[in-house]
C-alpha cells in the first residue's frame, strides 16, 4: 500500500526540515535509552554534552582539536569522491603520512623549527599520496574494486606502524614499553591562541579546495568523471591520468592530516595516532555532500558530539559503550534522512493518481 518513489527535486527549507526532524527523534530515542538503562533525566545528560564542550576553554580547545584532522581528511575523501572513486583508504593515508613525517622528525631534530616541520609536512603529504597511488594505479589500468583495495590497505599501513613501533624504531629507555620516541620540541607544531596551528591550516585548506572544486579545470574534470565516464571521455578528459591525479591529492591531505596529528597531538608516532579519523571522516564528508564549507561545519558539529559523549562517560559515570551507542543513534538518524531527501513516500492510490498526471501529459 505504500511506495518509495525518488524526488523529482526538494527545495532547501524542507531539506533542512527533514535534517532537523531527524536530529529530534534521535535525541528523543537516545533520551528513551538513557532513561531505560541509566535512569539518567535526558536533558540533564544533554545539558552535560553541551557542558563538555562549551564549559571551560580547555574543553572547546579539545573540541577543535579533534575539528581539525575531520575537516583535512574530510578534504582529502571529497576530492575521491567527487569523481565516484570510493576512498575508504584515509585510515591508512594518514598513517603514512604521520610516518613519512615521523621519520624526519625523529632523524633530523637538529634542523630549525621551521624547516624541519616543512620537511615533515612535504614528507607527510608525499607518503599519504603514493599510498593512495596504488589504488590509483590499478583503478585506473585494470579497472579493479578500489574499495576493497583501500580497505585493505588500511590495515597493512596499521601492521607497518605496529612493526616499528614494536620493532626498530622502539624507544630503547622506555624499559621495554612498546613505544617510539616522542618528537624533539624542533618537530611539535606551535600553538596559537592556546590550540596547534593545525585549525590554521585546516581554514587555508577549506579555502583552496573550494576554489580548487569549484573554479579549478582539474576540479571541472573530476566532477565530469564523477558524473559520467562516457562524458568524460567524449570530452576528451584523460580519465586515467585524472584518477591519478586526484587520488595524489586526496591521499596528500590525508597525509598531511597524520603529520598534524602525529606533530602536535601524540608527539610521536603510534598504532593510535589516527584516532579513528580516517573512518570517521567519511561520514563528514558525505553529510556535507562533498562542499569544502560544509565540511567545516559538519566536522565542527560532530567533534562537538565526540568531545560530549566523552565527557558524560566521568560526569554520569555512564560507560563509553553506552556514550558510543549515542553516538551512532544519532548518526544513525542523520544519516537516514539522506533517504528521505532523496525519496518520499507516496499510498498506492497517490501513485496511481500521479502515474495518470504522467500520461496524459505524454497524450498531450
Amino acid at each position: 500500500m505504500i511506495k518509495f518513489i525518488k524526488r523529482g527535486s526538494i527545495s532547501e527549507g524542507k531539506k533542512i526540515a527533514i535534517h532537523l526532524l531527524s536530529i529530534i527523534m534521535a535525541l528523543l530515542v537516545s533520551g528513551l535509552i538513557i532513561l531505560i538503562f541509566t535512569g539518567k533525566n535526558p536533558i540533564s545528560v544533554y545539558m552535560a554534552m553541551l557542558d563538555g564542550s562549551f564549559g571551560s576553554r580547555y574543553r572547546f580547545n579539545q573540541v577543535i582539536v579533534k575539528t581539525i584532522p575531520l575537516i583535512i581528511t574530510s578534504l582529502g575523501i571529497a576530492a575521491a569522491f567527487k569523481m565516484k572513486f570510493w576512498n575508504i583508504g584515509a585510515e591508512g593515508q594518514i598513517f603514512m603520512g604521520a610516518f613519512g613525517a615521523s621519520f624526519f622528525a625523529l632523524n633530523f631534530s637538529y634542523l630549525p623549527r621551521p624547516i624541519l616541520l616543512i620537511i615533515m609536512a612535504i614528507a607527510g603529504i608525499i607518503s599519504g599520496g603514493i599510498f593512495a597511488l596504488i589504488p590509483a594505479f590499478f583503478k585506473a589500468e585494470w579497472k579493479t574494486n578500489e574499495t576493497i583495495i583501500t580497505l585493505m590497505l588500511n590495515y597493512v599501513a596499521l601492521k607497518f606502524v605496529t612493526y616499528l613501533q614494536y620493532g626498530p624504531w622502539k624507544d630503547p629507555s622506555a624499559s621495554g614499553f612498546p613505544k617510539i620516541p616522542n618528537f624533539k620540541t624542533s618537530a611539535v607544531l606551535p600553538k596559537l591562541f592556546g590550540i596547534h596551528i593545525g585549525w590554521v591550516i585546516a581554514i587555508i585548506l577549506i579555502i583552496v579546495m573550494f576554489i580548487f572544486m569549484n573554479k579549478s579545470k582539474l576540479g571541472y574534470e573530476i566532477s565530469v568523471i564523477g558524473e559520467s565516464e562516457n562524458t568524460a571521455r567524449y570530452a576528451g578528459i584523460n580519465i586515467k591520468r585524472t584518477i591519478i591525479t586526484a587520488m595524489l591529492i586526496s591521499g596528500g591531505l590525508c597525509g598531511l592530516a597524520g603529520m598534524i596529528e602525529a606533530s602536535a597531538v601524540s608527539n610521536t608516532l603510534s598504532v593510535e595516532v589516527t584516532g579513528g579519523a580516517g573512518y570517521t571522516a567519511i561520514i563528514t564528508a558525505w553529510l556535507a555532500g562533498l562542499s569544502a564549507p560544509m565540511i567545516g561545519l559538519v566536522s565542527f558539529l560532530f567533534a562537538l558530539l565526540i568531545q560530549g559523549a566523552a565527557y558524560i562517560q566521568t560526569a554520569y559515570n555512564i560507560p563509553s559503550s553506552m556514550a558510543q551507542m549515542l553516538q551512532g543513534i544519532i548518526l544513525f538518524f542523520v544519516l537516514g534522512s539522506e533517504f528521505f531527501v532523496q525519496y518520499k513516500l507516496i499510498t498506492k492510490k497517490n501513485l496511481e493518481i500521479l502515474i495518470n498526471k504522467e500520461l496524459n501529459k505524454e497524450g498531450e
